[in-house]
This record gives structure tokens, C-alpha cells and sequence, in this order.
């Protein structure tokens, strides 16, 4: 239990630090003399970075979980009843393409971070 709130704490101060930054460094660019240094495109593409890579690495997880999950439960269904395995196959094969398709979307999202980053547009204009 203690795990699970340390998780959720810093998924937390993750999801404000990714949410906010861009503000406060924003309010500190309009207000910073000239000749200072503005890292505020730095600090987004590195918040990205840390994003894209949570993205998939936990969308990869929970479908291989998933998918252990559905393969150990077809096999011992089908040790129980041989003669239902035709019936088990399909209906495992549909289960394990609906958790691929959770990787395929974390890895689009992913993508999406990586390559059409809308913070960076509102940063630039």
C-alpha cells in the first residue's frame, strides 16, 4: 500500500512538473533582462523526453501483463477442457490483439509527444 502512494506522489509531482513548467518559465523569460539566456524550449523538450518514455514503457507493461495474464488463463482452460480448445484459441487471439492495441496507442501517443509537440508551438508563438 505504502508503494502504491509513493507511486502515485510522484506520477503527481510528474504531472505538475510537465503541466507547469512552461508557465513559470515563461512568466521568468517576459520578466528576465536582455541578454539572458531562455531555457524554457529545453526545459519542454526534456519534460517530453521523461513523458514519451513513461508513455510507452508503461503502456508496454500492462500489455505484456495482460497478455501473460490472458496466455497462463487459455492454457490452464484448455488443460481443463481439451476438447473447448478451438473455442479458447479464438477467444484468447481477439483478447491478446485488444492488448496490443493499448501498446500501439501508447506508442502513437509517444509519437505524437515526440514529433508534433504542441507545447513547443505555443512556446515559439
Amino acid at each position: 500500500m505504502r508503494k502504491a502512494k509513493i507511486f502515485a506522489a510522484s506520477l503527481l509531482s510528474l504531472f505538475g512538473l510537465l503541466v507547469f513548467t512552461p508557465f513559470v518559465t515563461a512568466a521568468q523569460a517576459a520578466a528576465a533582462p536582455e541578454g539572458c539566456v531562455d531555457y524554457t524550449k529545453a526545459i519542454v523538450v526534456g519534460c517530453s523526453l521523461i513523458a514519451a518514455g513513461l508513455s510507452i514503457g508503461l503502456g508496454a507493461q500492462g500489455t505484456g501483463h495482460g497478455m501473460g495474464q490472458a496466455t497462463s488463463g487459455s492454457a490452464n482452460a484448455v488443460g481443463r477442457n481439451p476438447e473447448a480448445q478451438g473455442k479458447i484459441l479464438l477467444t484468447m487471439m481477439v483478447g491478446l490483439a485488444m492488448a496490443e492495441s493499448v501498446a500501439i496507442y501508447a506508442l502513437v501517443v509517444s509519437l505524437i509527444i515526440l514529433y508534433a509537440n504542441p507545447l513547443l508551438k505555443v512556446i515559439a508563438g
